[in-house]
């Protein structure tokens, strides 16, 4: 999984990075409309954007900007990202309008905490098209990321999204086997690579 590597610092309003696009669904069949999702990096923080060409069902008790859970029941993107030996992840959750969600897992499905613990200086922003199209994006501080899951080179991780409240479609950039759509399959998450943003 690509995370493209900045030596200036990224702002949103400027984010100029490649988007790698999800076409296929949990089952693998063709969607009409792909997802986007890019990862990138400068020195403070960890990027996260996602976007997608159809108008969102948000979850109705989100706002931009605020921590929520329970934004999976509606169209979302998900970050995965674990720790080297696998044995601990983060979810983070992006709505389409900015609110967010993260919660360190120390197994599959296995809260590290009982109550949702809020982390700080995260960071959303998100922009809706005209046509109901949108982009969001996350901005993670690396040095968390390093403390808690020694975020690094031997990082794993995926990307994914729940598109089309109430009859949703599940996308996944990992391959993460068979079955019913399960995001929380870490020792199937994909080793990170950095790159160099691309120049235009």
């Amino acid at each position: 999984m690509t995370v493209f590597q900045s030596n200036t610092p990224l702002v949103w309003g400027a984010l100029d990075v490649p988007l790698f696009g999800l076409a296929k669904d949990w089952h693998g069949a063709s969607i009409a409309d792909p997802a986007g999702f890019s990862l990138a990096m400068d020195g403070r923080r960890l990027w996260f954007i996602a976007s997608h060409r159809k108008p969102a069902t948000l979850h109705p008790q989100s706002r931009p900007g605020k921590f929520m859970a329970g934004l999976w029941q509606y169209d979302v993107a998900e970050l995965f990202l674990a720790s080297p030996s696998g044995d601990r992840y983060f979810e983070f959750n992006l709505s389409p309008n900015g609110a967010w969600w993260s919660c360190e897992l120390k197994g599959p499905r296995v809260r590290e905490e009982e109550i949702d613990i809020v982390m700080p200086e995260v960071a959303t922003f998100s922009e809706l098209a005209p046509d109901g199209g949108w982009v969001a994006a996350m901005s993670i501080p690396l040095d968390l990321l390093r403390a808690r899951i020694d975020f690094g080179n031997r990082t794993t991780g995926n990307v994914t999204f729940i598109l089309g409240h109430p009859r949703p479609v599940y996308l996944s950039a990992a391959d993460l086997g068979v079955g019913e759509p399960d995001f929380h399959r870490p020792a199937a998450f994909r080793k990170i690579q950095a790159a160099p943003v691309p120049p235009r």
